[in-house]
């Protein structure tokens, strides 16, 4: 009996648009993956989709080929909305709409997020642009400001939209679903269906196509991987204390933004590690020097982004840290294979706060393999680490001999000290320069996030080890939720939720906790960010008590204005 094989579709079957087919051909795509073949042709269609999948799955091109395909060229209006969580999001998926529609004559893309200039963003919306992509906030400002409509709208895509329901945005969401118009084709994507998603799905989707797919990446065997759970305030105090008490010959940190890369360098450096960085705006030369300079033992340990390490391959790396969690499973699985080369052992570490732990889970699902957890060494392992090195240099010194010292030890014994206490001095003497070993914060555990109007009142504890309290003109009058200022600080600021703190809404503003070292460039563009139609306004908290004389103005815009002391 013979076996017939049915052969995958190609994207020539799909039914798109030659110049989208044409510019997918130019970027070397063959094969659909298997979400693209159950989700293209219904989009082609027209028809509303629920799509169960995670980042890594090929999802943006299974709603971007479609979605480009029935755009009307000679319409100057947004035709297309994607809304996702964060920026650095919003941003890929934006890049792959210019991609993917490189052909098409006259489709421009605008991008809105936080964190960026607006005077960009208006002129792309002025422009006419077919296709906006931006974060909820920014999204919803743009509508407020009436540089952006929504009246021509013929597909509406969520992206990730649970995590936009975690990180707070969910009104906002609502709001852009009940402003779309009833005609046009809503496209969901989420890993889960909370009960808010799904309400929103069951009111505004009609007979949706409903597609789940798993995401299964593959890491190599010989790479051990482990996770440290750790927050955002106490990962460079962790990361120090790892890279002592691990045998690293080298080793690749990872970081999500180019800000972080070279604070870090900066941090470590400072602790006396060996370190350079390596960020997507280093040009090929520099980049090439930092390299060799790793490979022939000048640079011990490397922090990199995502992009700048594409293609790294140096064989003395043992250690890969994930110190800022990856975007998604394909991220990951790239930049753990850069230890491990040419079937060596390498160990993988990845840092997870205490908000991040379904994201650690969706990694583990989709590679398969489960990473051990790994608690941070102690100040006794540490201690207990700096003597047996201390040991084995003694040792190497009496094998080596140092008859250049006897005369004077002797000299000393002679003058009546005890040679044991005398070993000690020397010792303690030799031991000078270690450096002091740091405070640890204490892990936090993932927990829902209290209204503080419940709350009994507590004496203050002082900000975190490493975060500095910052105050922010919103609070309980504006109806603000602590999910909505991470929401909004980290997307403006370019940073990731886990590293923001402890937040304290009071009644007419609330105290965020922020990592002392952000530039004042990141506070600055935090600042500008707006939570319930109001810029934050961020400045240090200077401690001052809620019964702090409040504002008696009509204008909800205006700054607190606390009359001067005499």
């Amino acid at each position: 009996m013979t076996s017939t094989s049915v052969a995958s579709p190609s994207f020539g079957d799909l039914a798109l648009l030659p110049a989208v087919l044409s510019a997918v051909e130019t970027l070397g795509y063959e094969t659909p993956s298997p979400i693209q073949i159950q989700t293209i042709p219904a989009l082609l269609e027209g028809r509303d989709m629920l799509g169960q999948a995670q980042t890594g799955t090929g999802k943006t091109a299974a709603f971007a080929l479609p979605l480009l395909s029935r755009i009307d060229l000679t319409r100057r209006e947004p035709q297309v909305l994607v809304m996702a969580p964060t920026r650095e999001l919003a941003q890929q998926v934006a890049v792959s709409f210019s991609r993917y529609g490189q052909n098409l004559k006259g489709m421009e893309v605008a991008t809105l997020c936080g964190g960026q200039e607006y005077r960009e963003q208006l002129g792309a919306l002025k422009r006419g642009a077919q296709v906006v992509v931006g974060t909820p906030g920014r999204i919803i400002d743009h509508l407020d400001r009436g540089s952006l409509k929504l009246d021509g709208l013929s597909a509406l895509v969520l992206d990730e939209a649970d995590e936009m329901l975690r990180m707070g945005f969910i009104d906002d969401v609502k709001r852009v679903v009940a402003d779309t118009p009833k005609e046009a084709q809503r496209v969901f994507f989420s890993a889960t269906l909370p009960t808010e998603i799904e309400r929103i799905v069951n009111r505004y989707l009609v007979d949706p196509v409903k597609v789940a797919i798993e995401s299964r990446t593959t890491t190599g065997e010989n790479i051990e991987q482990r996770l440290v759970r750790v927050d955002g305030g106490a990962k460079l105090e962790a990361l120090s204390r790892i890279l002592e008490v691990e045998a690293v010959d080298a080793a690749i940190v990872f970081v999500r933004t180019r800000a972080a890369c070279t604070t870090l360098m900066e941090q470590l450096s400072a602790r006396g590690v060996n370190v350079a960085s390596l960020s997507g705006d280093l040009d090929q030369s520099l980049r090439e020097r930092t390299i060799q300079r790793l490979k022939r033992g000048k640079v011990d340990v490397l922090i990199a982004t995502d992009v700048a390490a594409r293609g790294l391959d140096v064989p003395r790396i043992t250690h890969v840290f994930n110190y800022d969690l990856p975007q998604d499973s394909e991220a990951y699985t790239h930049r753990i294979g850069r230890t491990g080369r040419a079937g060596r052992n390498g160990i993988s570490i990845t840092f997870v706060g205490f908000r991040e732990g379904r994201k650690a889970g969706w990694i583990e699902q989709a590679t398969g393999q489960k990473m051990a957890e790994m608690e941070v060494p102690d100040e006794a392992a540490i201690r207990a680490h700096r003597d047996e090195v201390f040991h084995q240099k003694v040792i190497a010194a009496l094998t080596a001999g140092a008859e250049e010292q006897r005369a004077l030890v002797g000299r000393l014994v002679e003058e009546g000290y005890d040679p044991v206490e005398l070993a000690c001095a020397f010792a303690r003497l030799a031991r000078a320069d270690e450096a002091p070993i740091g405070r640890l914060q204490a892990p936090r555990k993932e927990r829902a996030p209290r209204d503080a109007r419940d709350s009994k009142p507590r004496r203050d504890r002082g900000p975190s080890e490493g975060m500095t309290r910052y105050r922010v003109s919103v609070g309980h009058k504006d109806g603000v939720k602590p999910g909505q200022l991470v929401g909004a600080l980290a997307n403006e600021g370019g940073i990731e939720g886990a590293r923001i703190g402890r937040i304290d809404i009071r009644t007419s503003f609330s105290v965020v906790e922020l990592p002392s070292s952000l530039p004042a460039s990141i506070l600055a563009k935090m600042a500008r960010a707006r939570v319930a139609g109001r810029a934050l306004e961020i400045s240090e908290d200077s401690g001052a008590p809620e019964r702090a004389p409040r504002r008696r103005r009509e204008d909800g815009d205006a700054p607190i204005r606390r009359p001067s002391r005499a």
